[in-house]
C-alpha cells in the first residue's frame, strides 16, 4: 500500500531533538544544574499559593535555556523530585494549545506550536527505561499520557507540525518500551495498554483534524508490526478497527442494515466530526496496519524484529532459547485475539453480529468478541431489536501458559473455551445474514489471505500435496493475491529456524485456527442465492474442510468443533461441488453424535450446541442419498491424510452407499440425545427419512442393489461409530479400527433399516422404548414423540400387526402412566401430554382399523378408554372387579375426559366407516329437515311435520311420520330420523320389517289369507222321509185308564168350539203354505248365490294405512317408559326422555346453529409465491395470477396439499367460515358456464383463492382447508379478457382435471349462496365483511392457520410482509373469538407459523419454520435448516400443519373439542325449548297429529 513511500525510521534515528547541551558536561554538572533550576519552577507549580502567579521566565531566551536544563533533567535517575518537576513543569506548559495559564511563560503563549514540539521530543527521554523503574517511572509516564491526550482531544490550534510531531512523539516512545522483549512485570508490560490506546485514541483525532501522510502510515505499520507481542496492541487495534466498522457500515449500507453495537467508550474513541470519506480512508489503513495477523501464529517471525535479535545475544555471545521468553508463550491467545478481532468484522459484514450487555473489564476488547453461534430474530431489519447476549471471554489450553507467570493476559483469561457460545436458549434460531450484504467474494477479498493461512496454521499435510499438480491449483491467484506463499509457510518457516522447536507449540494455536475455520465457514453459508463464488476460494476452502475435520491421527477437537457449529447452513446454500466433502462430514458426525458424554470436546464448546449443530448438518444431509442415488462423489484426496492404503477415502463412493451410515448416526444421535429441542429435531429427521423411503419404494424408483452395494457398505464399515444396543439403549464410541462394533452394527442394523418397511420398525421400537422410560417426564419431547409416531402411522408400508400393535401399547402405555402420577404433579401440562397420547391413539386406530379385530388390542384401548373417562380401569390386578356402574367418575381432568370420549366415538363411529359414501368432505350426513322436505314432494310436509325429542340430554331425534314417496310399499310403517348427536347429525330411514329380507318381492300379498276350494253340490241321494215326533212302537202299546182319562176332541167338540177349530185349521194350512213357499224361494235364491257367501265368510281384518311411527319408534326401541320420563332424583338433569317444541320462536335458526358445529378440527393453509426480490404485500399476491410466475414444482407441491373442491358445493371446511360446511347445492347453467370459462384461461393457483375453488384435504381426524391468495379484483373484470389471448402455458398441464370436479355436496340454508353477490365474493377479506343473512357463526376457539411460503431467494424472508399479509387471511374465526367485525387477526402477527420453502438447485427443498413461541414450539416433522426430497415435501408440510394447529389448540384455554361444543349446544337447546309436558300430555301428544295447522315450509 505505501510501498512508493518512504519509512520515517531514519528521521527518527536521525534526529537530535531530544538531546541537550548539558549532555556535553560531565554528569554530575548537568545533574547539579538541574536540581538547582527546575526545582524553583517545580515548586512554584506545586504551590497552592502559587496558583494563579506569573511565570519566573519572561523572555524566550529564558524559556529556551531553561529548556534545555528540562531536557537533561528528563533523563536522571529516579531518586529524587527532579524529574519529576520538570514533568510536572512540561506538562503544564504544553496545555498553552489548549487553555493558556499565567503559569506558563509568555513566549510559550505566543508561539505554542514551536514550544510544544520541541518539549514533545525532550519528553521522549522520560519513557527510557530505567534500571529499576519502579512505579515513580510509570506515574510520571502516565502523567505524560493524560497530558498529551488531553493536548489532542481539546486543543483546536495546533498546526500540522505539531500533530506530525506528536504522533512520531508517541510512536518513538512506543516503540522504545514495547519493541524490546516483554520483561516480567517491567514497565514496558504495565503501560502497554494505556501507550497503545492513546497512540491509536491521537491517530484517529488527527486522521479528523490533520490527516496524516502516507510516510506516517508507513512508519507506524512498521512500529506496530514489531510490538504485536503485546496483547494489548491487538486488543486496542480490535477496539478501534470495530469502531470504525460501526461507523462505516453505518453509511456504507444504510439504516436498514443490522447495526454493528459497540460499547458507548470503545464508539467515543472515532471524533464526531469526521467524515464519511475520511472515516472509510482511516478503515482501510487501520485495518492493515496490523500488518498480516497470522504472522501471530509464527515464533520466528515475530522475533525476528531487531529489538529480539539484540536480546538473543548475551555478553558473552551465546545464542539464548527463543522459546525461553514468556512474551512468546502469549502469542496463540494473541493470535486468537486476532482472529476473534477478524471475524468480529467479518460478522458485522454479514449482518449477523449482536451486542454485549457486560464491559468486562479489564479487557475492553472482549466487549467485542462476537460469538460464532449468536442468536438474531427473523424479523426484518429495520424492526430488529437488539439484545445483549452475554459472551465468555476466551482463554488458552492452561497446560500451555507458565504457571508462574501472572500476566494480565493470564489474568484474563477465564476457564472458559475459546469456542463457547452465548447464552442463548435452547429455541432461539440462528441468526439470519442481512440481505444486503457484501458478497462472499468482496469480504474474502479483504479478508480471504489472512483467514485462509490462519485455517491452516501448523498443519501437517502431505508433502504430496504440494507436489501434486491438482493441489497448486488451490493456491493459484484467482483476481486475488494471497499475502501466503503455501498453507504450510509457518510450518517451514518454524522448522527452518534453529532456534525454535515447533514441538513447545504444538496445540496453542488451535484457538486461533478454529477461529479462523469458523469465520470462513460463515462466510461461505452466507452465500446469497444464485451468487456466484470463485473457484479458487472454494477449492480452498473444501481444502479447509477436509483438512479440519479430520477424525484420524490429525483430528483437531477445536477446529472440528468450530467447523460444526458454524457449518449448519452450508449444504443449504448451492455451493459449487459441496457434496464432495460429504463423506467427511459424515465421518466428522459419527465421531460426535453417538457420544454421549463428548468429553474431548467439552473443554472447547457446550456440548449440546455441538450436538445441535451437527443434527442440523444431519438434517441437511439424510436426503441426498435417495436423492443422488447411485451418483458417485469424486475423491478428492487419495490417501493423503491417512497413511492406511485400505482408507475408504481411496475410492469413490455412491451416495446410496451413505444412507446406512446416515441412517446409523441417526439412531445413534437418538439414543445418545439428552437435550429436548435437539431430541425433537431427531425426531423429525426420522419421519422425513422414514417417509422418503415409504415413497421412493412406492414409486418404484429404488436404485438399491443387493450385491454391490453390501460390499461398499462393509468398507466403511470401519468409520462407523459402534452403538451398543445393550441395556437401555446406551451407546458407546468406538475407535475407528476397531471391527467388531462395527460388524455388529451392520448385523444389528444393515437388514433392518436398508427398506422402508425396516426403518419404520426401527423407528417404532426406538421411539415406543424411549417414550415410556427417559422422556415421558418431558412435555416437549412427548409431544414430538407422538407426533413422530402419528406420522408413522400414516406411512404408508406394510408392517406385521405386532409392531404396530406395540406403537399402539406404547401410547396406552403412556397414558396408564401420567395418568397415574400423583396428584401434586398434575397440571395443565401433564394434562396436555394425556390428550395428545389420545389424539396419537386415534390416528393409529383410523390408519389402521383391523388392529381392532385382535382382542388383547381392543380390550387394552377400551381399558384405556375407560380409564380416561372414568379415572380407574374396572379390572385391576390387585383388586376384584368393579363394575362401571359402581364406579364414581373421578378422571383426570376435563379435558381428558373429554379426549376419552373422542376416543370412544372415533372407535365405534369412524372406524371402518370412513371416507363415508358422501366423500371424506363430511362424516355426516348431508341431510337435513330442509332436504327432506324437497325430496318428498308432498304439499303438507314442512319443517312443523317432525317431532324433536331428546335421548339422554345428549342425543336430538327429528321424526318425519309421513313417507318421503320413495319406499316400495307405503303401506308399511315407515320413520325418517334425523340424528343429532356429539358426533354429528346422521340421517336413518326406516321401515318395520315383519318378514324376511327375500319375502320382500312380496310384500302385496303380505296380508290376504289362502283362498277356499271351489264348492261342491252334489252330496249324494237326497231321500223323502215323514218325520214322526214319536216312534212306531208307541201305538202298540194298550191304554190304561189313565190314558182314557183325557177325552179326544170329537168328543168334547160343540159347535162353538168346532168353529174356533175350523178358525185355527185354515189359519195354520196358510201358515205351512207361506212358509212352503218361502223356503222354496230362499232355496231358488241359494241356487242363484255363489260360494262361499261373503256376508257369512269369516275374514281377517285389513291392514292399517296410517300409523303414528314416532310412537312406535320410541316404544320398540325401549325409550318410552314410565321410568324415562322421570325427572331423575338428586339430579339437575332432565328426564331421559323429552319433547320439543318446535313452534317456540329461534328453534330452527339454534338447530342450524348446531348444524353448523364442526364434527372434526379444522385447520387453514395459505399459500404465497414469493419471487427473487419482493417485498410488497401485492407483488406476491400477483404472481399466483398465472402458472408462467411460477415454478413448476410449486403447482406440483400444491397438488400435493389436497385436492380441488368447489367451494359453492363443498361440505366441509373451506378455509372460511361464511361457505364453510354448508350442504345445499345452489348450482346453476350460469355457474357451470362460468367455470367453463375459467378452466379455458390461464389463472394459475389464484384459482384456489377461495371464491370459487379451494384445495382440501381431510382424514377422518382433522380437515385442511388450502387457500391461495390473490389481489382483491373482481373476478368478473379477469373473465372478460379475451381468451384466445392467452398462451398454452406446460405448467397447466401439471393440474389435470382439478378445475372440473364433482362433488356431492348438499347445503344447510337453500338460499345463502344467493345472497352473496359476485362484489362480495372477491377474497377472503372481503368475504368475511358480510356473512350471509339468516347464518350465526358460532364461536370457534382458537384460529388455526399456517402459512407457507415459497421463496425463489431465500435471503428474501426477512422481506417477507407478514403483517401486511395477516389481512388478506381472513378466516371469520378471529371475529367470531373476538365478537368483533375487524379483519385483521385475533392473534399477533408474530404467533402465525410460517414455514418457508426454498428449492435448491439440487432439486431438494429447504425449509425454514418461524413465528411458533412458546411451550408448544418446536413442531415436527419439518423443522428450521431441513432439508427435503420433493416426493416427501407435500406430505411433510401437510403434517406439520396437522401438529402446529394441533399443539395450538392444546395450548389455548378457550379450545373445547367438537364434540364438546355440540354437547354444550343441545343442552342449551334442551333448556329453551323443552316441552314441559305432565306425562299424561306426553303419551296423549303422541297419538295426535303433527303439523296440520299455520305451516309454512
Amino acid at each position: 500500500m505505501y510501498s512508493e513511500w518512504r519509512s520515517l525510521h531514519l528521521v527518527i534515528q536521525n534526529d537530535q531533538g531530544h538531546t541537550s547541551v548539558l549532555h556535553s558536561y560531565p554528569e554530575n554538572v548537568g545533574r547539579e544544574v538541574a536540581n538547582s533550576v527546575v526545582r524553583p519552577l517545580g515548586q512554584a507549580l506545586n504551590m497552592p499559593s502559587a496558583t494563579g502567579s506569573e511565570s519566573l521566565l519572561k523572555t524566550d531566551k529564558e524559556v529556551k535555556w531553561t529548556m534545555e536544563v528540562v531536557c537533561y533533567g528528563l533523563t536522571l535517575p529516579l531518586d529524587g523530585d527532579t524529574v519529576k518537576y520538570c514533568v510536572d513543569v512540561y506538562t503544564d506548559w504544553i496545555m498553552a494549545l489548549v487553555l493558556p495559564k499565567e503559569s506558563i511563560p509568555l513566549p510559550v503563549i505566543k508561539e505554542p506550536n514551536l514550544y510544544v514540539q520541541s518539549i514533545l521530543k525532550h519528553l521522549q527521554n522520560l519513557f527510557v527505561p530505567r534500571a529499576d523503574p519502579g512505579s515513580i517511572q510509570m506515574r510520571l509516564c502516565l502523567q505524560v499520557l493524560k497530558a498529551v491526550q488531553k493536548l489532542a482531544r481539546e486543543s483546536s490550534i495546533m498546526a500540522r507540525e505539531t500533530w506530525e510531531i506528536l504522533l512520531l512523539f508517541l510512536l518513538q516512545i512506543n516503540d522504545t518500551l514495547l519493541a524490546a522483549p516483554t520483561v516480567q512485570g517491567g514497565i514496558a508490560e504495565n503501560l502497554a495498554e494505556k501507550l497503545i490506546g492513546v497512540l491509536f485514541e491521537v491517530w484517529l483525532l488527527a486522521c479528523a483534524r490533520c490527516f496524516p501522510t502516507p510516510p506516517y502510515w508507513k512508519t507506524a505499520k512498521e512500529m506496530v508490526a514489531n510490538w504485536r507481542h503485546h496483547p494489548a496492541v491487538v486488543e486496542q487495534w480490535s477496539k478501534v478497527i470495530c469502531s470504525l466498522t460501526s461507523r462505516l457500515l453505518r453509511f456504507t449500507y444504510g439504516p436498514s442494515f443490522p447495526p454493528f453495537k459497540i460499547p458507548d467508550e470503545d464508539a467515543g474513541l472515532i471524533p464526531p466530526e469526521m467524515d464519511n470519506e475520511c472515516i472509510a480512508q482511516t478503515w482501510f489503513r487501520f485495518l492493515h496496519i496490523l500488518s498480516n495477523p497470522v504472522d501471530l501464529s509464527n515464533p520466528a517471525i515475530i522475533s525476528s524484529t531487531p529489538k529480539f535479535q539484540e536480546q538473543f545475544l548475551n555478553v558473552s555471545g551465546i545464542t539464548q532459547e527463543l522459546n525461553q521468553y514468556p512474551c512468546l508463550k502469549h502469542l496463540p491467545q494473541i493470535f486468537f485475539r486476532a482472529m476473534r478481532g477478524i471475524s468480529c468484522l467479518v460478522d458485522a459484514f454479514l449482518g449477523i453480529s449482536r451486542p454485549r450487555s457486560d464491559s468486562a473489564p479489564p479487557t475492553p476488547v472482549n466487549r467485542l468478541s462476537m460469538p460464532q453461534n449468536t442468536a438474531v430474530n427473523t424479523t426484518p431489519p429495520h424492526n430488529r431489536r437488539h439484545r445483549a447476549v452475554t459472551v465468555n471471554k476466551a482463554t488458552v489450553k492452561t497446560g500451555t501458559v507458565s504457571t508462574t507467570h501472572t500476566s494480565k493476559v493470564q489474568q484474563q483469561a477465564s476457564s472458559t473455551s475459546p469456542l463457547s457460545s452465548p447464552n442463548q436458549t435452547s429455541s432461539e434460531p440462528r441468526p439470519l445474514p442481512a440481505p444486503r450484504r457484501p458478497k462472499v467474494n468482496s469480504i474474502l477479498n479483504l479478508f480471504g489471505s489472512w483467514l485462509f493461512d490462519a485455517a491452516f496454521v501448523h498443519c501437517k499435510l502431505h508433502n504430496g500435496i504440494n507436489r501434486d499438480g491438482s493441489m497448486t491449483a488451490i493456491a493459484t491467484q484467482a483476481s486475488v493475491e494471497f499475502r501466503r506463499k503455501g498453507s504450510q509457510m509457518s510450518t517451514d518457516t518454524i522448522a527452518s529456524n534453529p532456534m525454535f522447536d515447533a514441538s513447545e507449540f504444538p496445540d496453542n494455536y488451535e484457538s486461533g485456527r478454529a477461529e479462523a475455520c469458523g469465520t470462513l465457514c460463515r462466510i461461505f453459508c452466507s452465500k446469497k442465492t444464485g451468487e456466484e463464488i470463485l473457484p479458487a476460494y472454494l477449492s480452498r476452502f473444501y481444502m479447509l474442510l477436509i483438512q479440519g475435520l479430520q477424525i484420524a491421527d490429525f483430528i483437531c477437537h477445536p477446529v472440528l468443533a468450530s467447523i460444526i457449529l458454524n457449518s449448519p447452513p452450508l449444504f443449504c446454500c448451492d455451493l459449487k461441488g459441496i457434496d464432495v466433502v460429504v463423506p467427511y462430514f459424515i465421518s466428522a458426525l459419527e465421531t460426535i453424535l453417538p457420544d454421549r458424554e463428548l468429553s474431548k470436546f467439552k473443554n472447547y464448546i457446550n456440548p449440546i450446541e455441538l450436538r445441535r449443530a451437527s443434527i442440523n448438518i444431519l438434517l441437511s444431509l439424510l436426503p441426498l442419498p435417495h436423492h443422488f442415488g447411485t451418483v458417485k462423489s469424486e475423491v478428492v484426496l487419495e490417501g493423503k491424510f491417512s497413511n492406511d492404503e485400505s482408507s475408504s477415502y481411496d475410492r469413490p463412493v455412491t451416495f446410496l452407499s451413505l444412507k446406512l451410515r446416515l441412517v446409523n448416526i441417526l439412531i445413534g444421535a437418538l439414543q445418545t440425545e439428552t437435550d429436548p429441542n435437539n431430541t425433537q429435531m431427531i425426531l423429525g429427521a426420522m419421519l422425513n427419512i422414514v417417509q422418503d423411503s415409504a415413497l421412493l419404494e412406492a414409486i418404484s424408483c429404488q436404485l438399491e442393489t443387493n450385491g454391490g452395494e453390501n460390499s461398499l457398505l462393509k468398507s466403511h464399515s470401519r468409520t462407523n461409530s459402534g452403538i451398543s444396543t445393550t441395556s437401555g439403549g446406551s451407546t458407546e464410541p468406538t475407535t475407528p479400527d476397531s471391527e467388531r462394533p462395527a460388524q455388529a452394527l451392520l448385523r444389528d442394523y444393515a437388514l433392518n433399516t436398508d427398506t422402508a418397511a425396516g426403518l419404520l420398525i426401527r423407528s417404532i421400537h426406538l421411539v415406543t422404548q424411549r417414550l415410556n422410560s427417559q422422556w415421558r417426564q418431558d412435555m416437549s419431547i412427548s409431544l414430538a414423540a407422538l407426533e413422530l409416531l402419528s406420522g408413522l402411522a400414516k406411512v404408508k408400508v406394510v408392517v406385521d400387526s405386532s409392531d404396530r400393535r406395540r406403537a399402539i401399547s406404547s401410547v396406552c402405555s403412556y397414558i396408564v402412566y401420567q395418568c397415574s402420577r400423583p396428584a401434586p404433579l398434575h397440571s395443565r401440562d401433564l394434562h396436555s401430554m394425556i390428550v395428545a397420547a389420545f389424539q396419537c391413539l386415534c390416528v393409529w386406530l383410523t390408519e389402521h382399523p383391523d388392529m381392532l379385530d385382535e382382542k388383547d388390542c381392543l380390550k387394552e384401548v377400551l381399558e384405556i378408554v375407560e380409564l380416561g373417562i372414568s379415572g380407574s380401569k374396572s379390572k385391576n390386578s390387585e383388586q376384584e372387579v368393579k363394575y362401571k356402574g359402581d364406579k364414581e367418575p373421578n378422571p383426570a381432568s376435563m379435558r381428558v375426559k373429554d379426549a376419552a370420549e373422542a376416543t370412544l366415538t372415533c372407535i365405534m363411529q369412524l372406524l371402518g366407516a370412513f371416507p363415508s359414501p358422501s366423500g371424506p368432505a363430511s362424516p355426516c350426513s348431508l341431510v337435513n329437515e330442509t332436504t327432506l322436505i324437497k325430496c318428498s314432494g308432498l304439499p303438507t310436509i314442512n319443517k312443523h311435520s317432525f317431532r324433536y325429542f331428546v335421548l339422554d340430554n345428549s342425543v336430538i331425534l327429528a321424526m318425519l311420520e309421513q313417507p318421503l314417496g320413495n319406499e316400495r310399499n307405503d303401506s308399511i310403517p315407515s320413520v325418517t330420523t334425523l340424528v343429532r348427536g356429539t358426533s354429528g347429525r346422521f340421517a336413518w330411514a326406516q321401515q318395520l320389517c315383519l318378514l324376511p329380507r327375500g319375502a320382500k318381492a312380496n310384500q302385496k300379498q303380505m296380508f290376504i289369507p289362502e283362498p277356499r276350494p271351489t264348492p261342491k253340490n252334489n252330496v249324494g241321494l237326497k231321500y223323502t222321509v215323514k218325520h214322526r215326533p214319536f216312534p212306531e212302537e208307541v201305538d202298540k202299546i194298550p191304554f190304561v185308564k189313565a190314558d182314557l182319562s183325557i177325552p179326544d176332541l170329537h168328543e168334547i167338540v160343540n159347535e162353538e168350539l168346532e168353529e174356533r177349530h175350523e178358525k185355527l185349521r185354515n189359519g195354520m194350512a196358510q201358515q205351512i203354505f207361506y212358509e212352503t213357499s218361502i223356503d222354496q224361494k230362499s232355496e231358488e235364491e241359494w241356487r242363484k248365490k255363489s260360494f262361499p257367501d261373503p256376508v257369512t265368510e269369516c275374514k281377517p281384518p285389513p291392514p292399517a294405512q296410517e300409523f303414528q311411527t314416532a310412537r312406535l319408534f320410541l316404544s320398540h326401541f325401549g325409550f318410552l317408559s314410565l321410568e324415562a320420563l322421570k325427572e331423575p332424583a338428586n339430579s339437575r338433569l332432565p328426564p331421559h326422555l323429552i319433547a320439543l317444541e318446535s313452534t317456540l320462536p329461534g328453534f330452527f335458526d339454534d338447530l342450524g346453529y348446531l348444524d353448523l358445529l364442526p364434527c372434526r378440527p379444522f385447520d387453514t393453509v395459505f399459500i404465497f409465491y414469493m419471487k427473487a426480490g419482493q417485498k410488497t404485500s401485492q407483488e406476491i399476491l400477483k404472481n399466483v395470477e398465472s402458472s408462467r410466475n411460477v415454478q413448476p414444482h410449486f403447482l406440483e407441491f400444491l397438488l400435493s396439499l389436497g385436492w380441488s373442491v368447489d367451494v359453492g358445493k363443498h361440505s366441509g371446511w373451506t378455509g372460511h367460515i361464511s361457505t364453510s360446511w354448508s350442504i345445499n347445492s345452489c348450482s346453476n347453467e350460469e355457474e357451470a358456464e362460468q367455470d367453463e370459462v375459467i378452466s379455458s384461461e390461464d389463472v394459475g393457483a389464484s384459482i384456489f383463492n377461495g371464491q370459487k375453488k379451494v384445495l382440501y384435504y381431510a382424514d377422518a381426524l382433522t380437515e385442511i382447508a388450502v387457500v391461495v391468495p390473490s389481489p382483491m379484483e373482481p373476478l368478473t373484470d379477469s373473465l372478460e379478457s379475451s381468451v384466445s389471448d392467452q398462451e398454452n402455458d406446460s405448467n397447466m398441464d401439471l393440474m389435470p382435471g382439478i378445475l372440473k370436479q364433482p362433488s356431492l355436496t348438499l347445503e344447510l340454508f337453500p338460499n345463502h349462496a344467493d345472497h352473496l353477490s359476485s362484489s362480495q365474493r372477491l377474497s377472503p377479506t372481503s368475504r368475511s365483511k358480510k356473512v350471509p343473512p339468516g347464518r350465526t357463526i358460532p364461536p370457534m376457539g382458537p384460529e388455526t392457520k399456517v402459512y407457507v411460503v415459497w421463496v425463489e431467494r431465500y435471503d428474501d424472508i426477512e422481506n417477507f410482509p407478514l403483517s401486511d399479509l395477516v389481512s388478506e387471511t381472513s378466516t371469520g374465526v378471529e371475529t367470531t373469538a373476538n365478537s368483533s367485525t375487524s379483519l385483521r387477526s385475533a392473534s399477533p402477527e408474530k404467533e402465525v407459523p410460517v414455514i418457508f420453502i426454498h428449492p435448491l438447485n439440487t432439486g431438494l427443498f429447504r425449509i425454514k419454520v418461524q413465528g411458533a413461541t412458546g411451550k408448544f414450539n418446536m413442531v415436527i416433522p419439518l423443522v428450521d435448516g431441513m432439508i427435503v426430497s420433493r416426493r416427501a415435501l407435500g406430505f411433510l408440510v401437510r403434517q406439520t400443519v396437522i401438529n402446529i394447529c394441533r399443539r395450538k389448540r392444546l395450548e389455548s384455554d378457550s379450545y373445547n373439542p367438537p364434540h364438546v361444543r355440540r354437547k354444550q349446544k343441545i343442552a342449551d337447546i334442551v333448556n329453551k325449548y323443552r316441552n314441559k309436558q305432565l306425562e299424561p300430555e306426553f303419551y296423549t301428544s303422541l297419538f295426535l297429529e303433527v303439523g296440520l295447522k299455520n305451516c309454512n315450509p
